[in-house]
């Protein structure tokens, strides 16, 4: 199976967020054909129906129904608002309830998705209200968003309305019969409404808690925004990333540091890529910094440069030395030319002392983003960079920002981190990194495992371990070796293991591996990528354990002397099911680990291979990677019980009226993934049974997701932060469920 390294590498895609990331526009959006042109396709695929709806419109409208708003819907099909609106009361579906305004630039991922095998583009187009050039850079810059969808845009015909005929107005009554049953109560589209948790987290907690200053030598606590868009965030003040009460939330929990994006040509201005709105985004950025100063955060930028140029750029034209390695229809911008050394310099001095009160910046130099010429371990085509290693240009880049910081004021850190660095020249690009660089390592990367009888060693993304790896461990060492302080990159509240709840609460893996950095020595940490963010007992973990605490005692500060230590054994317990986790690189990435109940049974093979992160489909071939199926499911099972197991027994514990608060949250998240878990495993077990033929445990296997995920939507109709990841935004919602539950029903009467 392709790693998420190969996938992105493959295709020269970059992870950052387009540009048009505002209240999606309704009128004027550029339809021409010229415009459709610049939008990938990949191989040519029929796109796939959906037959547990009576048609595709039928589809087309629940999919979309509360996200975007009838009139539009009616628009792209050519349809009457009246149409639209009699259509969704056929199928049982309520009152439509659409996501604010303010909302929608954090939905428009979501709409991709679901309409991808629906719609074609020019309609896609029409119901995003976006141009063609603005979904192509989407596709291609909002964390390789093209890659999720799998490479391929599925071949599907125009939309357009129709009136049911009598067997598809049968079908949508069915539907609405099996949708009251299910869900008597109504509130189908859930009763926390879709995004309140970023209003909630935004607002002053009623006792904020205010961390000293982050000064040079103290331990870095750096974190992420549980909500934040990705990419540009200084552009737009209305999409502020860290608002003050989740500032406050944040140093409450112990962070000390934040971190954005940082896409350098947007922030300063550098010669081979001039842009537009540059002070602009350094105001916004001051004034973050100037908040975030006020509850002892300090703010770090991400940069990943020099970003690649199409390879028609009139600047390779001007400049042909400046042309790097190609890759597809980019070339790298080649930092063995001295002015693209001297322009990065430059640049990030200009912005030091545009913003002095800037923490400081990290760096990754072998990424997903084509950057440097050894960036992607392709430097020998490039003429200046075949005769230098890739240890030698990549310590050079980070010696060029860190050569821009001094001169700058020199008052800011810079970080450089391994990941991506190949073990046969990291410890050469260690050696050559400038006194004041730190190192950073993935701590669990290279660990040893075994899952279920079967062997393999953890990549990234890992918390169902407890200690660090040894390529951390011997970086480290390196680096100590040169005098530079080294960091640990943590994963501590959820990770591509599982990511649709805020956090999950296997505090015992954390607090045991945050115990056996202290004893190495390691003091600074980064506790999350884009996932994970979210203020819990993990992060508060970090903290306790710096103060000599252990489980128990962050257990009873949190809830106190007589529920502490029932907790303290809800958490051992949620870890010691999620060390049966089937890990591999695969799995965390292709299996329907995010979508879990939300993903349908297709009653025939679908043909599609599962994505990154994004759609799983039927592939459980790709979902269970090392592990055979029987393993992969079984393991997976396991994990389940150990957490519905955890619940129960805190429940019986501390009875329903313990479980409030914060412990009602950890409750919570541990039903959800509980629920991921079982079904993820239950697909596995449907594809199996589908193979040989098996009909009865098909049906079987249907009824109990259809119980599934009238649990889950449940679970989500309480709490709107279920289902969401920042650079994914919502896996699924609410009517996601409740079509499962059509799906699921359709199948076992079938």
């Amino acid at each position: 199976m392709i790693t998420r390294r190969e996938f992105c590498r493959a295709t020269a895609l970059s992870v950052a967020v387009a540009p048009w990331l505002a209240p999606l526009k309704t009128e004027g959006a550029d339809l021409s054909a010229s415009g459709i042109g610049l939008l990938p396709t990949g191989p040519d695929r029929p796109a796939l129906e959906t037959p547990w709806f009576p048609s595709r419109l039928h589809a087309f409208v629940w999919r979309n129904w509360g996200l975007v708003e009838p009139e539009r819907l009616a628009r792209v099909v050519g349809a009457a608002k009246t149409d639209v609106v009699r259509l969704a009361q056929s199928m049982g579906l309520p009152q439509v309830r659409v996501i604010a305004v303010a909302d929608r630039p954090r939905v428009h991922l979501t709409l991709i998705r679901r309409n991808w095998h629906l719609l074609p583009y020019d309609q896609l187009l029409e119901l995003l209200g976006c141009s063609a050039s603005e979904l192509a850079y989407t596709l291609r810059e909002d964390d390789f968003f093209f890659v999720k969808l799998g490479l391929v845009k599925p071949r599907v015909g125009p939309l357009r309305w129709s009136a049911p005929d009598a067997v598809q107005k049968r079908q949508a009554a069915e539907i609405a019969a099996w949708v009251r049953e299910a869900f008597p109560g109504g509130h189908l589209n859930g009763r926390d409404p879709l995004f309140s948790f970023v209003r909630t987290l935004s607002k002053m907690p009623a006792k904020p808690r205010r961390i000293e200053k982050l000064e040079s030598k103290n331990p870095l606590r750096l974190g992420y925004s549980y909500f934040a868009l990705y990419g540009d965030p200084m552009s737009d003040p209305s999409l502020d990333p860290y608002p003050e009460g989740y500032l406050a939330r944040l140093a409450a929990a112990g962070v000390n540091a934040v971190w954005l994006q940082g896409v350098l040509s947007r922030l300063a201005s550098v010669p081979w890529d001039p842009q537009e709105g540059i002070e602009k985004r350094r105001k916004g950025l001051r004034s973050l910094t100037a908040r975030a100063a006020r509850h002892g955060i300090q703010v770090f930028l991400y940069l990943n440069e020099p970003r690649a140029l199409r390879s028609d750029s009139r600047v390779f034209v001007d400049h042909p030395e400046w042309r790097g390695v190609p890759e597809q229809e980019f070339h790298a911008v080649c930092t063995s030319a001295p002015a693209v050394r001297s322009g990065l310099t430059e640049a990030v001095a200009d912005l030091c002392r545009a913003v002095p009160d800037l923490g400081g910046f990290f760096t990754i130099t072998a990424s997903e983003n084509q950057t440097n010429c050894w960036s992607h371990g392709r430097g020998a085509a490039c003429p200046r960079c075949r005769e230098r290693s890739p240890a030698e240009v990549i310590a050079e880049v980070n010696a060029t920002f860190q050569d821009g910081i001094v001169a700058g004021g020199g008052g800011q850190r810079l970080i450089a981190w391994d990941w991506g660095w190949a073990s046969g020249w990291a410890e050469d690009a260690i050696s050559r990194l400038p006194a004041g660089v730190a190192t950073m390592s993935v701590s669990e990367w290279d660990l040893p495992i075994e899952r279920g009888g079967v062997k393999s060693t953890v990549g990234e993304y890992c918390l169902s371990i407890d200690r660090s790896g040894p390529r951390a461990r011997r970086h480290w060492e390196a680096a100590r070796k040169r005098g530079l302080r080294v960091t640990a990159k943590l994963q501590l509240g959820v990770t591509w293991e599982f990511a649709a709840a805020p956090y999950l609460p296997v505090v015992e893996n954390v607090v045991r591996h945050l115990m056996t950095l202290r004893d190495a020595g390691v003091e600074d940490f980064m506790l999350g990528w884009t996932l994970g963010g979210h203020p819990s007992p993990n992060i508060e973990a970090v903290g306790e354990v710096a103060r000599g605490g252990n489980l128990e005692s962050l257990a009873v500060r949190r809830h106190g002397e007589a529920l502490g230590p029932a907790v303290a054994r809800f958490w051992s317990a949620c870890s010691a099911a999620f060390r049966e986790f089937p890990y591999s690189g695969g799995t965390v990435y292709q299996a329907p680990l995010q979508t879990g109940p939300s993903n349908p049974l297709w009653p025939a093979p679908t043909g599609y291979g599962s994505t990154m992160v994004g759609i799983p489909y039927d592939d459980l071939d790709g979902w269970r990677s090392v592990y055979p199926a029987e393993v992969f499911g079984g393991q997976l099972e396991k994990v389940a019980a150990g957490f519905e197991t955890a619940v129960q027994t805190l429940r019986r514990e501390v009875g329903d009226r313990g479980v409030v608060g914060g412990l009602a949250d950890d409750v919570r998240f541990a039903e959800t993934a509980a629920l991921h878990f079982a079904s993820a495993a239950a697909q596995a077990r449907f594809v199996m049974a589908r193979r040989a033929g098996d009909r009865e445990t098909q049906r079987r296997i249907a009824l109990e997701e259809s119980d599934r995920a009238v649990r889950l939507h449940a679970l989500q109709s309480e709490d709107a932060r279920i289902g969401f990841e920042a650079s994914n935004q919502y896996f699924y919602t609410p009517l996601d469920l409740v079509e499962k539950v059509v799906n699921c029903r359709w199948l076992a009467r079938a």
